[in-house]
């Protein structure tokens, strides 16, 4: 049995696919959870914000959960042909709310999954999100999930995403 997290960028259709995900995940034997980064409204990063502690937030409990789980399915809109900004904005702050050797650790060969819905098909956010996720270290997995309104999830992709994933 694997741990999954499901990170969510925003709610709506996304939030809704990282739920599919999770089922998927739940129905197969594993234990999954999902993040939505909407939900937890980090302030903007800034190099300042992050030196001073009163203004740094508390993310202690994402970050315990991302440790807790054996792989993370990223499920993010495009924006402007790249990731939205509350996905940027976790991973700025996770970079600094952590030591560096300990962020690493977190991130450094922990299997990923990626998965978009949305209004202009997601090729650009899934080649985003692969670069960004691999910059830090993590083991993204080749297959995604790309879904639109005009194309719905094939739930034979995620079905073989968590099987890769849970190995």
């Amino acid at each position: 049995m694997a741990r999954f997290l499901m990170i969510t960028a925003t709610s709506g259709s996304n939030r809704d696919l990282a739920d599919v995900f999770a089922t998927t995940a739940t129905g197969k034997g594993h234990d999954a959870g999902v993040v939505d980064l909407a939900e937890i409204d980090l302030p903007m990063f800034t190099m300042a914000r992050s030196k001073d502690p009163q203004s740094a937030p508390d993310i202690s409990d994402l970050l315990s959960k991302m440790a807790e789980a054996d792989a993370w399915i990223v499920i993010a809109p495009e924006y402007n042909g790249s990731m939205p900004p509350t996905l940027n904005n976790v991973v700025a702050w996770m970079s600094t709310a952590m030591a560096w050797q300990d962020f690493r650790t977190l991130c450094t060969g922990k299997p990923v999954g990626l998965a978009t819905h949305s209004g202009g098909g997601g090729a650009h956010v899934i080649m985003a999100m692969r670069q960004q996720f691999s910059f830090i270290g993590a083991d993204v997995i080749g297959r995604t999930c790309m879904t639109s309104r005009d194309k719905e999830a094939n739930p034979e992709t995620i079905e073989s995403m968590i099987d890769n994933l849970a190995r």
